[in-house]
């Protein structure tokens, strides 16, 4: 059952809302999406994306591109037994300064959200 929930917190458009932000996600290979965040100077808030594999409910990836960057967000689940799940996140294709923080001040922040976002 846990393991349905955090999947579902990763691939539920509503529950991404709940800890990421709005968005039109659907957990369909190729669907294109965008997650609308807050804009700040220059940055119109929207980051778009494209879902790349879809493995319920062990693997689940996509990109995600903002300005000039493009990254691969992927998630990986796996069950260590005892209710215990391991939730590993990889993003590749970081290749500034800017986007290294800002992806440290995203998930830092969205973590706490998701695991209040989990209890609900």
């Amino acid at each position: 059952m846990r393991r349905n929930r955090l999947w579902t917190a990763l691939t539920d458009s509503g529950k991404l809302a709940k800890w990421i932000t709005e968005n039109d996600f659907k957990p369909v290979a190729v669907h294109r999406f965008q997650f609308r965040l807050q804009p700040a100077g220059n940055w119109n808030g929207i980051v778009d994306g494209e879902v790349l594999a879809v493995e319920p409910p062990n693997r689940l990836s996509y990109t995600w591109a903002s300005g000039e960057e493009k990254h691969t967000v992927t998630w990986t689940l796996k069950d260590l037994g005892d209710g215990r799940i391991n939730l590993h996140l990889e993003q590749s294709g970081i290749s500034t300064v800017q986007g290294l923080e800002g992806a440290k001040w995203g998930w830092t922040n969205w973590y706490g959200k998701l695991g209040k976002a989990l209890e609900q």
